[in-house]
């Protein structure tokens, strides 16, 4: 293609823009030819790359208000099986045990309730993975476990430990007619823990004098700013055995003859599922899927979990595709650190 055939470029208001026009005006031939090429070329990549940013952002807000608009409209379909076949029912238990958890007392009874009371539900099963937690909120699901379960005497309730099922998780699963897990799940740990620190030196290290008014003779206790009381200290512990007392009571009222006679039993001590089995703790090593098949004899599972609202659920995918949509357009979808 000969020169006259190149077209003027359309003038840009840019600082590169001027100096071309300067070297426009004291400089011919191919050199001027070839830099103006690129030059050309470069600014068309902008306005590519333009054009991709606003069709990957508008897609991106017409996904969101997809989502919006499927939340309003009953698009997110419940987990219940009232209206699914024979079924097994399952509840799972995830994360610590507390108030303010995904596996909080209320969150799970009111799951387990569900479940029970579907008429296809043939049995529960609740699918364990929790290192413990809160012995009240474990205490409050062991005991509508053994409430429902004498409502529904045709349905039995069994626990599945998935990786680990200590502390509370086990005190849940004791409530259990049958507990299964796998021959390499964590089980056991039948104890209970308290812990703190003491800064009594360091404050005399650094010059610090502790002011503490309190009405009651006993109302500092365990303040970690003030010397151990032996008074106290005894008290404290009177509390910890009395918890792990009920703890033991417990599991020997659910698991009944079935436990070994070891007093190491309820030291606190953790097991994988093979040694569990031979303690007594467990009934067998067995998936969710082996007991809704091969025990419970309906093959289909139904999750009876408690879901987020709607809202709730929008909420978070909203953050997941805000939090990529950032990422993709700052370049830092590659080479990420990883905690392994």
């Amino acid at each position: 293609m000969s020169d006259n055939h190149w077209n003027e470029p359309e003038k840009v208001d840019h600082p590169a823009a001027e100096a071309l026009d300067k070297l426009r005006a004291n400089q011919d031939g191919k050199e001027w030819r070839l830099l103006e090429r690129l030059v050309d070329g470069l600014y068309t990549e902008q306005r590519r790359s333009r054009r991709w940013g606003i069709l990957f952002k508008s897609l991106t807000f017409l996904y969101l208000f997809a989502l919006l608009g499927v939340g309003l409209f009953g698009g997110f379909s419940s987990e219940g099986g009232a209206d699914v076949k024979e079924h097994t029912a399952v509840i799972n238990i995830q994360g610590p045990i507390a108030a303010s958890e995904e596996a909080s007392a209320d969150k799970i009874v009111w799951a387990m309730r569900e479940a029970f009371e579907a008429e296809n539900s043939k049995a529960v099963v609740l699918r364990i993975n929790s290192p413990g937690g809160s012995p009240v909120q474990s205490g409050y699901i062991y005991d509508e476990v053994k409430r429902l379960r004498a409502l529904y005497p045709e349905k039995k309730v069994y626990a599945v430990i998935v990786d680990i099922g200590a502390s509370g998780a086990y005190y849940i699963a004791a409530s259990a007619d049958e507990i299964y897990a796998d021959k390499a799940s964590l089980v056991g740990s039948i104890g209970v823990v308290a812990g703190g620190f003491g800064f009594v030196d360091l404050m005399e290290k650094v010059g610090v004098e502790r002011r503490l008014y309190t009405a009651g003779e006993h109302k500092a206790l365990l303040d970690p700013f003030s010397p151990q009381n032996d008074h106290e200290t005894r008290l404290w512990q009177q509390v910890l055995d009395t918890t792990h007392r009920q703890f033991i009571e417990q599991v020997k009222k659910g698991r009944g003859d079935r436990l070994k006679d070891d007093q190491k039993l309820f030291t606190g001590l953790v097991w994988s599922g093979e040694q569990a089995l031979e303690l007594g703790l467990l009934d067998g090593l067995a998936s969710t899927s082996y007991v809704a098949r091969e025990l419970v004899g309906a093959e289909e599972i139904v999750d009876y979990t408690s879901q987020p609202d709607v809202w709730q659920k929008v909420l978070d995918r909203f953050s997941i595709t805000f939090a990529k949509t950032i990422a993709t357009e700052l370049g830092l979808n590659g080479n990420t650190l990883q905690l392994k």
